[in-house]
């Protein structure tokens, strides 16, 4: 065995175009002729006087045998032997569908190059169950590109983490390379960069199938829209993005530029668009312009958080025909509409109690005060949450009458400041910084007879009604909706939380962030994994739940990672070495979960060779 260095044309400046091959020496009567086994292919790293060392180790890893007087090899020649080997290995083997019987030397038995296939294999069932593959053949994406692409997403839902991250996980720990059908161990972060722009590129019929297939195989009817952004950082100034800007960071990163991310989720859980904003975008000026994208229908329920429903949104929304319910933007939590309000108890998925107020109120249009229209108001009271805030608002309380104290003390002390414009100045920070407990105290400076220095910070307490501390617990919906009960609109509106979820799970279990790339398009394909990662996820979830299974997906990563993919080798008579590479066998618990899921449990996909 040894490496042949050919040369196979010529460059555009003139220099040799050389190509590498792994060849064999084989007699064959008297003549002894080179057969090619492996092409290395131009970009050959190994340095041509470590060539006979890597030969020698191939042939030893084939062999199974252990490395004799010889010195460690580099790392960078132990890992390309290995590669390799496994290269030559899978080529030599063949598929065993029947019994196959060896003469082995149980002592000698070995395994190696062991790869997670657990969760991998839930991954690429569920992108092919929801029509992935096809629909990329569909778009003209080639055989490497669709391994590629499907690669990268299969990384973002069971290892996330930036391409590069990715890239290396399917080199080292991954079988999804031969789930694919393609080579994992040279795979490289520019091929999955690539791979990234290409789904870009075919973003809107991308998302249009996955919606319309999870639709299909679901039933569901999608009348209700749940729209919120998120943001994340980038790593760096990102000088070339043109969306990279400051503002206000969900990870309180403000010492980064930003890029925003909106989505547009069912009510059941599934993307149906998502759109990549500028950092600084505020969340009430991105609705009209992806509603109008969306083409969602008339008479569609939109599902909001309160910073994007302004009052010009709202407005928006009714003349378009559009039924809405948010949470009021009003800080007064009572209500006075009636004196009798009928009054609802619901149980939530934590087994508590809520109480429902229902108001049917008349209200003005802003522009135009002779146009009126009805909107619901539904009073929701919570114990437990009314606990909280109490809580809360003891906290906040014994910390700003700390600050208070400190200021009053201070004046008693030598060398403190203690003009009067100061200590109001002070006091003025004090309840900008604490404005939550603030609007409760009524706080008085007293200066001396001169007016210029102050001798007393003192305060009293005031109750505000309508306020988080007269109705603690309390938090009013508004909606257009009139024909609906108190139970079902409230419940509608917990389904914001998906939303909430669907950010957490891109955020941590997807790894949205941080954004390591320098050009907009790399970024929006980062994002735009991710988005597909969580849509495959929320498929396997919801089959998960259909059966009445509630793990959490880390739990299942946990259970199914154990499952893996090895080579086991054997001494056999005369001199050979068998090798056979099989999946593992899942137990019972990884069983159930696969049936849970839907799809079946990896095959054992037993290959065999003799060296």
């Amino acid at each position: 065995m040894l490496i042949r260095a050919t040369k196979s044309g010529t460059t555009k400046d003139g220099s040799p175009r050389i190509t590498h091959h792994l060849v064999e020496n084989q007699r064959h009567g008297s003549k002894v002729k080179q057969k090619t086994l492996l092409n290395l292919g131009r970009n050959f790293a190994i340095a041509k006087t470590d060539w006979p060392l890597l030969c020698q180790r191939i042939k030893e890893l084939m062999g199974n045998q252990p490395m004799s007087d010889l010195e460690p090899l580099a790392p960078d020649v132990e890992a390309q032997s290995r590669r390799i080997a496994a290269q030559l290995l899978e080529r030599q083997s063949e598929d065993t569908t029947t019994a196959d019987w060896e003469t082995v030397d149980i002592n000698s038995v070995r395994d190696h190059d062991g790869r997670t296939i657990g969760l991998e294999h839930a991954a690429v069932a569920a992108l092919d169950q929801l029509g992935l593959p096809a629909l990329l053949t569909e778009l003209g994406l080639s055989r490497r590109q669709r391994g590629y692409a499907l690669a990268a997403i299969v990384g973002r839902m069971v290892q996330p983490g930036s391409e590069r991250a990715t890239a290396r996980w399917l080199r080292t720990t991954s079988a999804t390379g031969e789930l694919l059908g393609f080579d994992g161990s040279s795979i490289n972060d520019m091929a999955l960069h690539r791979a990234a722009d290409a789904l870009v590129a075919h973003k809107r019929r991308i998302e249009d199938h996955l919606f319309r297939t999870v639709s299909t195989l679901f039933d569901l009817q999608p009348t209700i829209a749940l729209y919120d952004l998120t943001n994340t950082f980038f790593e760096g100034q990102a000088l070339k993005q043109p969306k990279a800007r400051r503002g206000h960071s969900k990870e309180r990163r403000y010492d980064a530029p930003l890029l925003t991310l909106g989505v547009v989720v069912d009510g059941s859980g599934f993307v149906r668009r998502s759109t990549v904003q500028a950092g600084n975008v505020r969340e009430d000026q991105t609705l009209q312009a992806v509603l109008t994208s969306l083409a969602a229908p008339p008479g569609s329920c939109l599902v909001m958080d309160r910073g994007i429903a302004t009052k010009r949104n709202l407005a928006w929304l009714r003349h378009q025909g559009y039924q809405y319910i948010v949470v009021s933007n009003e800080r007064n939590r009572h209500i006075t509409a009636s004196d009798n309000p009928p009054i609802t108890t619901v149980t939530t998925t934590a087994q508590k109690e809520l109480k429902l107020e229902r108001h049917v109120i008349e209200r003005h249009e802003e522009e135009d005060k002779t146009q009126t229209y009805k909107e619901v108001l539904l009073g929701c009271h919570s114990v437990d949450r009314g606990i909280k805030e109490n809580t809360i608002l003891a906290l906040f309380q014994t910390r700003f009458e700390q600050e208070l104290d400190k200021l009053h003390t201070n004046l008693a002390r030598p060398k403190t400041r203690k003009t009067l414009n100061a200590i109001q100045r002070n006091v003025g920070r004090l309840q900008e910084k604490n404005a939550t407990i603030a609007q409760y105290y009524d706080i008085t400076v007293t200066p001396d007879k001169k007016g210029v220095n102050a001798t007393a910070v003192s305060w009293t307490k005031k109750k505000i009604d309508g306020s988080m501390q007269s109705h603690p617990g309390v938090y009013v919906l508004r909606s257009n909706i009139l024909d609906w009960d108190s139970a079902t609109m409230w419940r509608t509106y917990i389904m914001l939380t998906d939303v909430e979820a669907v950010f957490r799970s891109l955020k941590s279990e997807r790894g949205l962030c941080p954004i390591d790339h320098q050009t907009e398009r790399r970024s929006e394909g980062h994002l735009f994994i991710s988005v597909l990662a969580y849509q495959a996820v929320q498929y396997l979830r919801t089959n998960l739940k259909n059966n009445g299974c509630t793990d959490s997906w880390q739990s299942l990563l946990h259970c199914l990672c154990h499952l893996q993919r090895t080579t086991i080798s054997f001494d056999g008579p005369d001199n050979t070495t068998i090798h056979v590479r099989k999946t593992a066998t899942p137990d019972e618990i990884q069983t159930k979960i696969y049936q849970d899921m839907g799809i079946s449990p990896p095959p054992r996909n037993e290959r065999k060779s003799v060296i």
